[in-house]
């Protein structure tokens, strides 16, 4: 990763650029996020933002090349889960943005929000992050079938979970 590479607090200043991130097909179509983001949605968002919802982003020289988000479920028996998204450029993949998001999100998660178990989904023809995820501590848990519409086709997702006691 550049040493340019910054993982910061997202900020209302961000909506053009996270909506400049998820306007790749490969960010829509990797994560649950719709196609054409608009940009008042993403200043809302920001704008908005419950103290149980953290949105991280990689920033590299003012541009953002990567986005990690977690929200801390408010189920009074489920508040020590968070559900995990995230998103790197598709031209920085490779560098280590996603690594960094990743453990900025865990640290956070876990030593700021006491969050004891994090969840997520992936589909499952998404390697890389896949293996990602097993590197910091993620162990499948399940498969979801026809779990989301994407590109005109109900694909898979595997169910993915860390316990922060395991690590």
């Amino acid at each position: 990763m550049s040493a340019e590479v910054r993982i910061r607090h997202a900020e209302p200043a961000d909506a053009v650029g996270l909506q400049i991130l998820f306007s790749e097909f490969s960010a829509y179509a990797g994560t649950l996020q719709p196609p054409y983001p608009s940009l008042s949605a993403w200043t809302r968002q920001l704008t908005d933002m419950p103290s149980h919802v953290v949105q991280l982003v990689a920033e590299d020289r003012g541009a953002v090349v990567g986005a990690a988000g977690f929200d801390v479920i408010q189920h009074p028996r489920r508040r020590h889960v968070a559900n995990l998204g995230m998103a790197v450029s598709n031209d920085r993949r490779g560098e280590g943005i996603g690594t960094a998001l990743l453990m900025a999100a865990i640290d956070t998660a876990e030593r700021w929000h006491g969050v004891r178990r994090i969840e997520l989904e992936v589909y499952v023809d998404n390697a890389a992050a896949i293996a990602l995820y097993a590197r910091h501590g993620f162990a499948e848990e399940g498969l979801a079938r026809a779990y989301a519409l994407r590109d005109g086709a109900y694909v898979d997702v595997m169910l993915m979970a860390r316990l922060a006691a395991d690590v």
